[in-house]
């Protein structure tokens, strides 16, 4: 079984949903069950790179073409799963506002961990976190202090330079690859875990009614999305290598950019994306 990663870097904020809630949020994003992590799930990237084999031939009926049907599967008739295998996108690094350059990106042991077994290297190996201590570059670092959002963490040491070049290896997206070594922050799994169920952004939505000059009834709703400059990344996996050559080529008329999720027409979910080989 051949496997290759694809990186998947919002450059616009992302919602991928999971219908109505009763919460605070009317229309929260889809998440890990056992992590809280927001997720793109393997259903809605398959579907966003089954459009690309789409035959327009007929604009009123576009159909998946014999290649497309072949890698992904039919769209209807008899069964057919596709050869190549999409896992879901998980969550490697979260923005987060930070006292000092702006932004930090902020990944956590088990985020590293679960990616570096993914893509076959070695996790390395890192000093215990409290909940209150970080691991950072000069470009957020106040002295000894780092200030994410309203919280002020003792600086405990530096990112591992080994750490920084496994992700910046991960896609050549010029943000990641330009600002990751001076803005790359490592806390503890419960803080990361705090900042990606929280620091989410949220919408509000509205739409006045003409006549009465007042919000339309039912149509006033909260919508929660992934913010811009997060990474995600996806495991690909194929029997045939010719599939990820197919894959990538299309991504390349594509320029490496990829819409995904809802309000395509408002500008959320484009995402540069790019493929990676795995050890």
């Amino acid at each position: 079984m051949k496997t290759k990663i694809m990186s998947i870097f919002t450059r616009t904020p992302l919602h991928v949903g999971c219908g109505s809630s009763v919460g605070a949020v009317d229309q929260p994003v889809v998440r890990e069950r056992h992590t809280g992590y927001p997720v793109i799930p393997g259903s809605t990237i398959k579907g966003v790179l089954a459009d690309l084999w789409l035959d327009w031939s007929d604009p009123k009926n576009p159909k998946r073409d014999t290649e497309g049907v072949d890698l992904l599967g039919a769209e209807s008739g008899a069964a057919s799963a596709g050869t190549l295998l999409i896992g879901e996108g998980k969550l490697l690094a979260f923005p987060v506002r930070s006292a000092k350059g702006c932004f930090a990106w902020i990944t956590s042991p088990l985020a590293l961990e679960r990616y570096a077994r993914d893509v076959g290297e070695q996790p390395e190996s890192l000093p215990n976190l409290g909940t209150s201590e970080v691991l950072a570059s000069a470009t957020v670092s106040l002295g000894d202090t780092v200030v994410l959002e309203e919280y002020p963490l003792a600086l405990k040491g530096a990112v591992p330079a080994k750490v920084v070049e496994m992700l910046e290896k991960l896609c050549a997206e010029t943000l990641w690859k330009g600002e990751l070594c001076g803005r790359l922050a490592i806390v503890n799994d419960e803080l990361f875990q705090y900042f990606a169920e929280n620091a989410c952004e949220i919408a509000n939505h509205n739409r006045i009614d003409d006549e009465k000059g007042v919000v339309s009834n039912g149509a006033l709703f909260s919508q929660e999305n992934v913010p811009s400059e997060t990474m995600f990344y996806s495991v690909f996996r194929s029997r045939d290598a010719e599939d990820f050559t197919k894959l990538e080529s299309k991504l390349a008329n594509e320029g490496g950019l990829l819409q995904i999720g809802a309000d395509r027409t408002t500008g959320l979910g484009w995402c540069s994306v790019a493929t990676k080989e795995v050890k």
